[in-house]
């Protein structure tokens, strides 16, 4: 079932993460695709936030490529495979394995092979000025 959503700002695509949330469990695989700047990482702190996490400690993971955070309902892992290219290096995270008592939210998701768990697929798009659409495959 597909859901769509328009925010007008990034507080807004925030809000839309933390509706999806209680949604997630240990092994739910969130596929986040947009262009960079659409808003992922808002999005992503609001998944962190309707789980228990404070947002603030949310950061992109471009550099450390995985950030794990812990103290919400379950172990929350956000996953950022831009910088990556070979797909030897991302099999090599053992993204798959990570997952199995964790919810994992990951970027640029088109770089894996096969996701596996419960797959839930946000398509973040750039609909003109602050606005975004949303549309979420559950």
């Amino acid at each position: 079932m597909t859901q769509t959503f328009i925010t007008h700002s990034e507080a807004e695509t925030s809000a839309v993460g933390r509706q999806l949330a209680p949604l997630l469990s240990a092994g739910s695989v969130v596929l986040l695709f947009g262009e960079l700047g659409a808003g992922k990482t808002a999005f992503v702190r609001g998944l962190a936030e309707g789980l228990g996490i404070s947002p603030a400690d949310v950061s992109s993971p471009t550099f450390t490529l995985i950030q794990e955070y812990r103290g919400g309902r379950l172990p929350f892992l956000h996953v950022d495979l831009y910088r990556l290219d070979d797909p030897r290096e991302i099999d090599e995270l053992g993204i798959e394995e990570l997952g199995d008592g964790a919810a994992v939210a990951v970027e640029w998701p088109d770089k894996l092979r096969r996701p596996k768990g419960h797959v839930v697929v946000v398509r973040i798009e750039d609909a003109g000025d602050t606005e975004r659409r949303l549309l979420i495959d559950t």
